[in-house]
């Protein structure tokens, strides 16, 4: 009951927050919703990270459950179009190269990506997302190591544990979020971050949203970010601004 309530509140501190956004704060608040299913979620991811000291804007990580959206809006993995599969695979490649993103596709894709998914570490993330938001950024980024770079599970409770100890969360914190993952104010949390994406309209994954002007603007895919710089004001810098010449 205790963690119920303390659930709760944090949801609800977190919808005020979401709310005021924007009110009185110089830097534009750009949302980055994603789903770890999902490769072109994880170069955007890192992207948006890397540009996070760079450009004025105050980044906030949004896991959604790209499965649902799919569904909602009747849209298809480019992996059930052969020609698409074959030229997604090559994609992938190149771009990891481009992005500097360890990218390495999952011998059985169907398998692991479609038939298996994500659905637990959604829920797992968004517990994280809840109650210990500083360690959104490791944890996703080891569940994207996990199923794109090494080809491993995502979907078994000691699967979760094991990103959670690599991604720096203490034991006890990650067997508590963990147990709070199956609950139902996080299943409902998921649900309504992922119904709010859809409202913007969303049809997949990554997705930006900031407000311009006090109008959303939604911009789909891990190469539209160039665009939110334009919307931003800011300079883009290629996807490694590190090596760029400034």
């Amino acid at each position: 009951m205790y963690r119920s309530r303390l659930l709760g509140s944090a949801v609800r501190a977190r919808s005020m927050a979401t709310a005021r956004e924007g009110l009185g704060s110089e830097k534009k608040v750009v949302h980055c919703f994603y789903d770890v299913v999902s490769p072109y979620s994880w170069l955007g991811f890192e992207i948006i990270c890397r540009y996070r000291p760079i450009w004025n804007m105050d980044l906030r990580f949004r896991p959604v459950f790209l499965a649902g959206i799919m569904k909602e809006t009747g849209n298809r993995a480019p992996a059930l179009l052969r020609e698409k599969a074959v030229y997604m695979t090559q994609d992938l490649q190149r771009l990891g190269k481009f992005c500097q993103v360890p990218l390495r596709p999952p011998k059985d894709f169907m398998g692991t990506v479609i038939e298996k998914g994500s659905l637990p570490a959604m829920r797992f993330l968004t517990a994280v997302d809840i109650l210990q938001p500083e360690f959104v950024e490791p944890v996703s980024k080891e569940f994207w190591m996990r199923i794109w770079s090494r080809d491993e599970d995502i979907t078994q409770p000691e699967s979760i544990l094991a990103v959670a100890g690599k991604a720096g969360l203490p034991s006890d914190k990650a067997q508590k979020l963990l147990e709070m993952s199956t609950s139902p104010e996080v299943k409902n949390h998921l649900k309504e971050t992922t119904s709010e994406v859809l409202r913007y309209g969303a049809f997949g994954v990554p997705c930006f949203v900031v407000h311009v002007d006090s109008k959303p603007q939604l911009l789909f895919g891990s190469d539209r970010l160039e665009l939110l710089g334009s919307l931003l004001g800011e300079k883009w810098l290629g996807p490694v601004p590190t090596s760029s010449k400034l």
